[in-house]
């Protein structure tokens, strides 16, 4: 595996509340106008529907249609390129116990079907002193899993502070990830599917949790910056908490709902903006929570690769920076749901 750069915050770095969002990410924000979608319909049950046709889909920019300029239908295993499967394994953000049974429960997943996996797909390890990159995606599951089983990851091996600023650095620490791991796939074409398996970052909220202006500046350029970044990449966050059901704690399964409106301005801005399940909802993949059953969950994910639509739209210049567009696509076909990206942040 491939190990990216980049260290755990040191002491001195803890008394920041949030840093900068990087440069890397604030490229990723373009005067293009114009806006790409990846569009996954469902049916009723929850399954990827295919045969729909240009004229079924109505693209909203803030309530007003639009008018698409680019229209295809797709499946995954026969897209060029065909989507990649990215299995993250988050050893920062979830307890010993838990990753040896998720580790376990990705085995399975690579060894199914004689190791011969669907669609290419690669192994990223998050861990507190770097992250490890799959170099190559592969459709050999069962190579993936033996090298798997050979990587002696090192364990939450960076002792933390307890309280607030130890969760602070856990955050501080997962945003980075996600941004390196953008980049780097980033240069990759096609379509991305992150399967993050996590239970997220702390949110840093509640009723006696305070920011400064400065800090919801930085938690808005954040926002923006991964949104945007999320769309432009063709990446699709996935949420799957391998904790799953059974720990009695209703709150932390559901408190990430309270963060899914769309943030207009700093002022709106903090860090249950940015959680794992928010940005996996709003970059139009889903969170998976409340099962016991992670093989199962996995495989559910993949799935929507199955079937999907890629278009777009030729936006209008915006009235300012990181100006805020609520995005919906409709299809015209009784029971059918979609998911995509939930907004974009325009630039003048």
């Amino acid at each position: 595996m491939l190990q990216a750069t980049g260290q755990a915050p040191s002491g001195s770095d803890e008394k920041k509340l949030i840093p900068p969002a990087p440069e890397v990410a604030e490229n990723a924000i373009t005067s293009q106008r114009r806006i790409s979608l990846d569009v996954v319909a469902t049916d009723s049950s929850g399954k990827a529907l295919s045969g729909l046709e240009q004229q079924d889909f109505t693209i909203l920019d803030n309530n007003q249609p639009q008018k698409m300029t680019s229209f295809e239908a797709l499946q995954g295993t026969t897209a060029d390129p065909p989507v990649e499967v990215i299995l993250l394994i988050d050893l920062v953000n979830t307890g010993f116990s838990r990753v040896a049974y998720e580790r376990q429960e990705i085995d399975k997943f690579l060894r199914q079907n004689n190791g011969k996996l669907a669609y290419p797909t690669t192994i990223v390890v998050f861990t507190d002193t770097g992250t490890q990159i799959q170099p190559q995606p592969s459709r050999d599951g069962n190579a993936m899993a033996d090298l798997l089983d050979s990587t002696n990851s090192a364990l939450r091996v960076i002792g933390r502070s307890a309280g607030f600023y130890g969760a602070q650095e856990r955050l501080q620490t997962s945003f980075t990830a996600m941004d390196r791991l953008i980049s780097y796939e980033g240069t990759k074409q096609g379509r991305k599917m992150v399967l993050w398996l996590s239970p997220g970052w702390p949110l840093l909220s509640g009723p006696n949790v305070e920011f400064s202006s400065k800090d919801q500046q930085s938690f808005f350029s954040w926002i923006a910056n991964f949104s945007n970044a999320l769309r432009t990449s063709r990446m699709t966050l996935y949420a799957i908490d391998p904790v799953g059901a059974g720990d009695g704690s209703m709150l932390r399964t559901f408190y990430y709902e309270s963060f899914l409106k769309g943030v207009k301005s700093s002022k709106q801005a903090g860090p249950g903006n940015l959680a794992l399940q928010v940005l996996a909802t709003q970059s139009g993949g889903r969170v998976l929570n409340s099962s016991n059953d992670l093989l199962g969950e996995i495989n559910s994910c993949v799935a929507d690769a199955s079937a999907y639509y890629s278009m777009s739209f030729d936006s209008a210049p915006s009235d300012h920076v990181n100006e805020y567009h609520p995005l919906t696509v409709k299809v015209d076909k009784p029971g059918v749901k979609t998911r995509t990206n939930a907004a974009y942040y325009g630039q003048p």
